[in-house]
Order: structure tokens, then C-alpha cells, then sequence
């Protein structure tokens, strides 16, 4: 009999569906794949002479300071022309790190589609990050089994609970059949690699779930207006530093809003936005590089960005080449000059947590 491989195993297993492959993991009738091992970290050439590198917490990873998002022109639906170009331009430039979730672009999940393009050639050059919303196991099985086929891989390196906003969230995933489960028993099997949590809500509830389980990483909210309201910087970042948890900054620039740059939309059309629940009414304060300067003065490991094309692309690598930390006085300064726009700037503290 011809033997199979960890990789066919895990294909296998996870072909056999949610419901099922939870039937098979209660029943402790597991695959061989759960004695395999995974593939070597992945490994971009270009990264250690593009950008300056940081560890990913205790992962043994050496991350490039900046990321590439799962959103913007990677979430638009068709846009296979501009999305795939940026996402291959990415790796040519050194990114080693790319984020996107079940949820990017909606039902047909678009982003995992766009990166699952390239993964499909170049799955070794990126350290893989998807999520669930799911807060059952088996929801969470069904999407980790999906996001692999899209993504055009057998495994992910970080597999995180998505959008943790409430103690109801934490309580849903912890609970007997929660999510917790599905995150677990796949890192066992050896489907994903690494576990995560991620939120821009509240702290609270984040500090909750780093507080019942030692996840690997998180990725939280960061920018100069945090410090206006519900802070993550003030308990929930000393405390995941103190965890030796591998810590990735997002809603660096609050798609935009922090910008000096930044046009604000008519009013109308920001009423039917989901950011709708904090309309901004002028441009913002600062440049991407003072909001990028700003995220990698804090003792993160990287930060991921969205880009709407090429250009976006290329000034914040440019950016990420050429940080110096910022002084205490520096910080400060972008600290009081957010203020006039910290509720525009940190929309997602409002009401709609749906969409990450």
C-alpha cells in the first residue's frame, strides 16, 4: 500500500466535514496526521534586507514590522486583477506575515480567495494567518475546513477567534462545544500551527480569554486616538507583553480616518456604512507614517495593513524600511493631536462589531 503523507492526511480528515470530523475527534478516532509534523516555518528571502524584523512572540518566527491586511482592495468582490497583483507585489518586497479571515468579503469570502492565489505558488514564503467568527466547534471546524480550501493550502500558521468583544464572546468560545475546541483539537492534528485572539471592541473581554488560555498571539487595535477611549494600551498590551505573546497592531491608520490626507465621505453614505456609527465630518491629523511610527514605537511584533493598491503598498514598506522609535515627547504629541478626531478614529469602539 502506497503510504500517505501528513499533508494527504490532513486533507482526509478535514474532507470528511464539520459534524463528522467532531464526531471523529469525540470519539478520539483521529487520523494519522495527528503524529505528523508540520512543514518548516515559512521563510521569505527578501524580508531580512527589506524591513527590520521582530520575534512573533514565543513562536520562534522572525517577523518583517510590517504586514499585509486582509482587507481593502483584498476584500472587494472580483477584484482578482488588483488584489492578486498586490498580494504577489507584498512578498516580492519582503512582507513574510499575511492576515485575512472567514469573514473578509463576505459570504464568498472573497480575501481568503485572493490569497489562497498566490498561496497556491508561494505558500512558503508567508506565515498564514485566518480566523474564525464561529463561536461553536463545529461552526469552527466548517470554516477552518473552507478557509484551507480557499487559502489553496493543508494547514495555517495562526488560526485566531475572531472579533472577541464581550464577555458573552468569551463565555460562547469556552464553553462545552465552543469554539475553544475546534481551535485546540486542530492544532493537535496539526491543521494550524499557532492559536490567536483578536478584538478592537473593548479590553476587557480580551484580557479575559488571554487570561484562560495561553494563546500564542493576538491582534489588537492600535493607533494614536486609543488613548481617548476604552485604551487597549493602558491594561490588556502591558499584560500580553508580560505573556510573551506574539502581538500584531491593526486599524493602524482607522482606514484612513486618522489622515491628514483623508477625504470624509457625504454624510448620506456614511449613514448607511457600517462605520457609520461615528461620522466623521472632516479629514484627519497626521500621516501614515506618523500612525505606522506611532503602532511600532509600542513593543509589537508587526502590524498589518490594508492596501487599495500598489502605491499604498509600496509607502508602507518604504515606511516600515526606514522606523526610528519615536521619543516619549513624540508619542505624546500624536497622542493630543488625535483627540479631535478620536471618535471618527475609533469607530470600531461603537456599535457594530460584525465585520473586524
Amino acid at each position: 500500500m502506497k503510504p500517505t503523507s501528513p499533508s494527504s492526511n490532513r486533507r482526509t480528515f478535514l474532507k470528511t466535514g464539520g459534524a463528522v470530523a467532531a464526531s471523529l475527534l469525540a470519539q478520539a478516532a483521529v487520523p494519522a496526521a495527528a503524529a505528523s509534523r508540520l512543514p518548516d516555518l515559512p521563510s521569505n528571502p527578501r524580508t531580512l534586507s527589506a524591513m527590520p524584523t521582530r520575534n512573533l512572540g514565543r513562536t520562534g518566527y522572525k517577523v518583517g514590522v510590517f504586514s499585509l491586511g486582509g482587507q481593502a482592495a483584498i476584500e472587494r468582490p472580483s477584484n482578482f486583477d488588483v488584489a492578486v497583483p498586490i498580494i504577489n507585489r507584498a512578498l516580492d518586497l519582503g512582507v513574510n506575515y499575511i492576515d485575512t479571515s472567514s469573514i473578509y468579503g463576505g459570504p464568498e469570502r472573497w480575501s481568503e480567495q485572493y490569497v489562497g492565489r498566490v498561496m497556491a505558488q508561494r505558500r512558503g514564503e508567508a506565515f498564514l494567518a485566518t480566523k474564525t467568527k464561529e463561536r461553536t466547534r463545529d461552526g469552527s471546524l466548517r470554516m477552518i475546513e473552507k478557509s484551507l480550501k480557499l487559502l489553496q493550502t493543508d494547514h495555517v500558521d495562526l488560526w485566531q477567534l475572531h472579533d472577541i468583544g464581550l464577555q458573552e464572546d468569551v463565555d460562547a468560545i469556552f464553553a462545552r462545544g465552543g469554539a475553544m475546541e475546534a481551535l485546540t483539537e486542530m492544532q493537535q492534528q496539526k491543521v494550524v500551527r499557532y492559536l490567536g485572539v483578536t478584538g478592537h471592541y473593548r479590553p476587557d473581554a480580551l484580557i479575559d480569554a488571554v487570561n484562560r488560555h495561553p494563546f500564542d498571539c493576538i491582534l489588537m487595535s492600535l493607533n494614536p486616538a486609543d488613548v481617548h477611549l476604552h485604551s487597549f494600551q493602558e491594561k490588556l498590551l502591558p499584560l500580553v507583553v508580560e505573556k510573551q505573546m506574539g502581538i500584531i497592531g491593526m486599524k493602524v491608520p482607522a482606514r484612513g480616518r486618522l489622515l491628514s490626507s483623508w477625504t470624509p465621505p457625504p454624510l448620506e453614505a456614511q449613514r448607511h456604512s457600517w462605520e457609520g456609527s461615528a461620522i466623521a465630518t472632516r479629514p484627519g491629523v497626521m500621516t501614515m507614517r506618523d500612525a505606522m511610527q506611532y503602532a511600532l514605537t509600542h513593543p509589537v511584533s508587526t502590524v498589518i495593513v490594508g492596501c487599495d493598491n500598489l502605491q499604498q503598498l509600496e509607502e508602507n514598506v518604504a515606511i516600515a524600511r526606514t522606523f526610528t522609535p519615536l521619543s516619549g515627547a513624540q508619542m505624546a504629541a500624536l497622542n493630543a493631536a488625535a483627540a479631535p478626531v478620536a471618535e471618527q478614529s475609533l469607530f470600531f469602539r461603537f456599535t457594530d462589531r460584525s465585520r473586524g
